[in-house]
């Protein structure tokens, strides 16, 4: 599936040519033959942008350019729409003899209501232990040692359609330490037993696919769809 994001056809099809050119006339762009006061607007619009600059007399895709036309899918001269790239971490700790992980119950659209581990998404240029540590101290106010485990690639699915499609890098976070931020806005971080997380009467239904991974007992990559019934 593929869709444009804030881009007009008409300069969508400008930075594809550029793609296979150097640098290109003006009249070597205007491949749908349109008016030169129209495509004038489109050229100078990407100049403005940044996407596109102009040397002498003729047009070249600036460094921006280059890094987003690279994403476009050249069949159709439309951006593509990929999957999500982001951090799980699973929060252990022993307390009284007793192994609790770390639970958060999401308190935000969509999913209202549902538990699952702390997450969140990579930000540019961010390395992955790197997110996965600033997610578990931004999310809970904990530090803990951590180990990736493994990765999930997540898809949920409703009528034929693809609502989430996510990548997970999945790390487990022992001896934390620090303030545990109880409430937040959007979500509660509740330590938890193994058997009463599988209790949960909401739970996301990867949840358990992830304690195992992070207690050695599943694989270390794993690859699911859900047909999901809530959102």
């Amino acid at each position: 599936m593929s869709t444009q994001i804030n881009l007009h056809p008409v300069q969508a099809r400008i930075l594809r040519a550029l793609l296979f050119k150097p640098n290109a006339k003006f009249s070597e762009l205007n491949l749908s033959n349109l008016f030169n006061d129209h495509f004038t607007f489109h050229i100078k619009k990407l100049v403005e942008d940044g996407m596109v600059e102009k040397i002498g007399a003729k047009y070249t895709l600036s460094t921006k350019g280059k890094e987003f036309a690279n994403r476009m899918d050249t069949d159709t001269a439309m951006m593509e729409r990929q999957a999500k790239l982001t951090v799980c971490v699973v929060g252990v700790r022993e307390l009284n003899g007793q192994t609790q992980i770390l639970i958060q119950q999401r308190l935000k659209q969509p999913y209202y209501g549902y538990h699952g581990y702390v997450s969140g998404k990579m930000r540019w240029g961010e390395k992955i232990e790197e997110a996965a540590e600033r997610e578990f101290l931004e999310e809970t106010g904990l530090e803990g040692k951590l180990t990736l485990k493994g990765i999930e690639h997540k898809m949920d699915i409703r009528d034929g359609e693809v609502l989430e499609d996510k990548y997970f890098y999945i790390f487990k976070a022992e001896k934390p330490k620090g303030k545990l931020v109880e409430k937040y806005e959007g979500g509660a971080n509740i330590w938890m037993t193994e058997e009463e997380i599988r209790s949960l009467d909401k739970a996301f239904d990867d949840m358990f696919d992830i304690l195992d991974l992070i207690n050695g007992r599943g694989q270390k990559i794993i690859e699911r769809q859900f047909q999901i019934r809530e959102y």
